[in-house]
């Protein structure tokens, strides 16, 4: 069997977006050029790896066979790559993180300032909610996740590295808007909006209503911090969300805090990994420094730590 890298790393392209443009615009090919390639691939192999139905392209049994074989190939070059950084101490290759949509308002910061300190590091970043999140966890798909509420149920090692307090929030013209210590009772009888199920806040927000025999409304479900943001802005009601998502809107007065019994819930941020995973040296080294300089970071970026 005869195949370059170069097939390889088009077939994969393809086989991904199952577009032969879509693989040509993110390899900064021409459309021909990537088709030449796959037939010549075909062609060594003596079979078909794509079909055509329609405007659209499906693998073949071979092509999936193909597909699954070449993801096994990059992630052992991927290994090896990092492997020999670490024989030569470098601090250099690619770091694959998953992190849940609200930690994506920070962790920018923090992504830049390690940067600074370790130019040779590559980010391989997933943005997406709790439950896709433990799912790649499960399937150790990454190097390390960021998550606000640690799944009891895994063999994990989770290290807590920054504050995370759960604030009530509100439109600026909102009644309760200047009221001290509002009781839980009052704020149960507004609209809420609430995260998805599955959501570490909404995981919150439920506990602290139940503690005090009280039902969470869940008529008014978004799917994300910023969707929760512009309905409170848009006056469609109050929300609990991190104070770390709405830490330029609180600055600009698009959004008020109310004071309520019980609030901030304070939680925090823990970076998750399982608990027999050997971190590569670059992931060991990101781990140490979210637990050593994520506070200096932030405090010389005047980013809101605390309530």
């Amino acid at each position: 069997m005869y195949m370059t890298f170069r097939q390889l790393t088009l077939f994969r392209a393809v086989a991904q977006h199952l577009s032969f443009t879509r693989a040509a615009a993110e390899l900064s090919l021409t459309q021909p050029a990537v088709s030449i390639q796959i037939k010549q691939l075909e062609s060594h192999l003596g079979m078909a790896l794509f079909e055509q139905i329609g405007k659209r392209i499906f693998l073949t049994e071979a092509g999936r066979e193909l597909y699954v074989a070449s993801q096994d190939i990059f992630a052992r070059l991927e290994t090896l790559d990092t492997t020999l950084n670490e024989l030569k101490g470098s601090i250099k290759g690619q770091l694959k993180l998953s992190v849940v949509t609200t930690a994506a308002y920070f962790m920018p910061y923090l992504f830049k300032a390690f940067s600074q300190h370790y130019p040779a590091v590559h980010w391989r970043l997933n943005v997406t909610n709790r439950n896709q999140v433990l799912e790649r966890l499960n399937n150790n798909e990454d190097d390390l996740v960021i998550m606000g509420q640690v799944p009891e149920e895994l063999n994990v090692q989770a290290h807590q590295f920054l504050e995370s307090p759960l604030v009530v929030l509100s439109p600026p013209n909102h009644p309760l808007v200047g009221q001290s210590q509002i009781p839980l009772t009052r704020l149960a009888q507004e609209t809420i909006l609430i995260r998805e199920v599955g959501s570490g806040t909404r995981l919150a927000m439920e506990r602290c209503f139940a503690a005090h025999d009280l039902e969470l409304p869940t008529e008014m479900e978004l799917g994300s911090s910023e969707a929760i943001k512009q309905g409170v802005m848009a006056e469609l009601g109050i929300s609990v969300l991190s104070k770390h998502t709405v830490t330029l809107e609180l600055a600009t007065g698009r959004i008020q805090l109310l004071d309520v019994e019980n609030f901030p819930l304070m939680r925090y941020w823990y970076v998750v990994h399982f608990a027999e995973k050997r971190l590569t040296l670059v992931a060991r080294t990101f781990l140490e420094f979210l637990l050593n300089h994520t506070h200096t970071v932030f405090q010389s970026q005047n980013f809101i730590l605390r309530p």
